[in-house]
């Protein structure tokens, strides 16, 4: 690391370590996003809702929401700082959930779950394909039959554009937040594509900036049809797209992008 690369990482945090602006920039997406889950649960699954898993729950505003709407949740992470985060927030609004630090290429939680939700991409930060396979397996074996798992992520149209950029920004009280997501690598071969996210929280005492890179597994919807077929206990009952239209069903084709998936285990009757 050269002089001018240490001083860019001494002057950037790791977006990561403030899951609080995170949470921010995302959050007008949880209402959609919860209202289609319970809507989900009503048609796809067999049996009532009521004990539920978030797979990379990060900051938890998809785990905060459903424990306020009476479920059993539980949630699953790696970044310790979001965890601790989570806690907190789930402390000062008096709900509960219980977390776990661990893998979600390998879950392994005592009794079953009745659905599990993975949504905005958070599955594609597993880059190969055993530990993505790994990962519904796991899913799988958690659900009950007769339970579903909502996955949602972005499919790369077959004449996808490499040089993507996207920006959000969200306010709340005297905080201001903006963020650039930006693709730096796109290795179609590899399928792999590496992201920078440059974001900047605005404070009357601070201002923190973060500049992070991490990469995103590749999938087409002919690769992602693959993938899911490998856990034959899941099956795909519903496909839609991030307006979370339960009404609005999409056809899994190339140009189906932004992809929302329903996948439910296989019920008793079936596994005999």
């Amino acid at each position: 690391m050269n002089i001018r690369t240490k001083k860019l990482a001494a002057e950037f945090a790791n977006w990561y370590d403030y899951p609080q602006y995170f949470d921010m920039v995302f959050r007008d997406e949880t209402a959609a996003e919860v209202d289609f889950f319970l809507a989900a649960f009503d048609r796809y699954a067999s049996g009532p809702v009521r004990r539920v898993l978030e797979p990379g729950c990060g900051s938890g505003r998809l785990v905060t929401a459903m424990a306020a709407r009476g479920f059993d949740v539980e949630g699953i992470d790696l970044s310790r700082p979001a965890l601790d985060y989570l806690r907190r927030k789930l402390h000062r609004r008096g709900l509960q959930a219980k977390l776990h630090e661990t893998d979600f290429t390998r879950i392994d939680l005592p009794g079953s779950f009745d659905a599990a939700f993975c949504t905005f991409n958070t599955f594609r930060h597993l880059t190969c394909e055993a530990d993505a396979v790994s990962h519904l397996r796991s899913v799988a074996d958690a659900l009950r039959p007769g339970g579903i798992y909502i996955l949602g992520l972005h499919v790369i149209p077959l004449d996808a554009d490499p040089e993507c950029t996207e920006r959000w920004k969200a306010s709340h009280g005297s905080t201001r937040v903006h963020v650039t997501l930006r693709v730096r690598e796109f290795d179609r071969r590899r399928r792999v594509e590496q992201i920078e996210v440059l974001l900047t929280a605005t404070t009357p005492r601070r201002t923190v900036r973060c500049r992070t890179r991490f990469p995103l597994r590749l999938y087409t919807m002919k690769q992602i049809l693959r993938t899911l077929g490998q856990v034959p206990s899941l099956s795909i009952v519903g496909t839609f797209d991030f307006d979370y239209d339960l009404e609005s069903p999409r056809i899994a084709d190339d140009d189906l992008v932004d992809s929302v998936f329903v996948l439910r285990k296989g019920s008793d009757q079936d596994c005999v």
